[in-house]
């Protein structure tokens, strides 16, 4: 089959509202899947990633949610890119295989060349066209996207061993207790259309119907028989399980702008318009006084609204936020209707992966007037008089 002829398919795993509590409180009303990174859905990134594959035909979100609560969404993203988007929702969990062998029959449906497989809160820089071109060459039934990690970090991900000539995929274990097996971390996979359902079928003979871990059950029987190999990246890659690490991966997306979407970061000097300093998203109903300071790394959402004189750094300002005169945010998220007030300073130290290193409000919370907020979670519709430091506010 030449390439002009090839159909891709792509399956993008969301989860579900079980999963994911480590991003509370801002999965609290809003499906993680859909919290903005850099102005837009974190499941657009990938959706988008995916429309540069050449013929793509078809892409799936798989996951547990409520249907009603990417209808929405899927509508407005299929006639965005101009690609059918589905979301399929499983009944309950699966495990990372199991969704996707539940739904063999329409994942199959339009005889695709090519899978391609990826987990919605991964933060990537996503080379799929090349990943799929590799592919190709390697003839393999997989293709798992890798990069290396150092090895204080290792044992937080998969790790594995690889032929430094053919990228044949050697060895893989799924986050060990020791380091010595290599510095690579897996991502995503790129499976062949038959041969990848056939392995799923065998992985699933001897295990539960219900629940089938990809990595584990079926990616490693496969290591060392000629079926899987690796295609290394070089740009950046995070998973996105906290709060903390949304502020830090709305960064990345904001910086690669610059290069795929430049329409979509903010400019300014001051004069008719707030300052911008680096990259900024600003949603075009938002409200911004021309004596602000905007960033860098600021994101801000719909109907926003920021006083004179007010400074933003480092930040997510989620819709119907107000930040009034003079306020500072700095290292933080604003979650939805909530309001800082005049002189107000919220901010926190702006460690990723620390609990407390980045200040979280929750949905409606309010800071009133000279407060000062750092390193805090605030659950939502709290109202803050007093200032707070080092506290998660229930």
């Amino acid at each position: 089959m030449g390439i002009s002829e090839e159909r891709v398919v792509a399956v993008i795993m969301v989860g579900g509202p079980t999963k994911g509590t480590r991003f509370r409180p801002l999965s609290m009303n809003t499906p993680k899947p859909l919290f903005p990174l850099a102005g837009q859905p974190m499941v657009h990134h990938p959706i988008s990633a995916c429309k540069r594959i050449p013929n793509l035909a078809q892409i799936y979100l798989v996951g547990f949610y409520e249907e009603r609560e990417f209808a929405l969404y899927v509508s407005s993203i299929s006639n965005e890119l101009k690609v059918p988007v589905r979301y399929l929702k499983e009944d309950k969990p699966h495990g990372s295989a199991g969704g996707l062998y539940n739904f063999r029959d329409l994942i199959m449906e339009d005889d695709p060349s090519h899978i391609v497989l990826l987990n919605c809160d991964v933060c990537c820089s996503f080379p799929l066209p090349e990943m799929l071109e590799a592919h190709r060459r390697y003839g393999g039934m997989g293709t798992i996207l890798v990069i290396k990690v150092s090895a204080e970090s290792a044992n937080q991900f998969g790790e594995l061993v690889a032929d430094p000539v053919t990228n044949e995929l050697l060895h893989y274990t799924e986050k060990p207790e020791t380091f010595g097996v290599s510095t690579q971390r897996k991502d995503r996979a790129n499976l062949r259309r038959l041969s990848s359902f056939e392995a799923l079928h065998d992985g699933t003979r001897s295990l539960p119907k219900d629940f089938v871990r990809l990595d584990q059950d079926i990616l490693s029987p496969l290591a060392g028989k000629k079926q899987l190999y690796t295609y290394e990246m070089n740009g950046f890659w995070e998973q996105i399980k906290t709060p903390g690490m949304s502020l830090k991966c709305s960064a990345l997306y904001l910086s690669r702008y610059r290069f795929t979407s430049p329409n979509l970061l903010a400019s300014g000097d001051g004069t008719k318009s707030a300052t911008i300093i680096g990259d900024v998203f600003i949603h075009p109903s938002a409200k911004i006084h021309p004596t602000a300071k905007i960033g860098p790394n600021v994101s801000i959402s719909a109907n926003a609204r920021v006083g004179a004189g007010a400074r933003l750094i480092s930040c997510i300002i989620l819709d119907d936020v107000e930040i009034k005169e003079n306020a500072v945010v700095i290292h933080a998220i604003v979650g939805w209707k909530s309001s800082i007030g005049k002189w107000s300073r919220v901010q926190a130290g702006g460690d990723y992966n620390a609990k407390l290193g980045v200040t979280i409000l929750g949905e409606a919370v309010g800071v009133e007037d000279e407060v000062v907020v750092v390193n805090c979670i605030v659950l939502p519709n709290k109202t803050l008089n007093v200032s707070v430091q080092e506290e998660i506010i229930l």
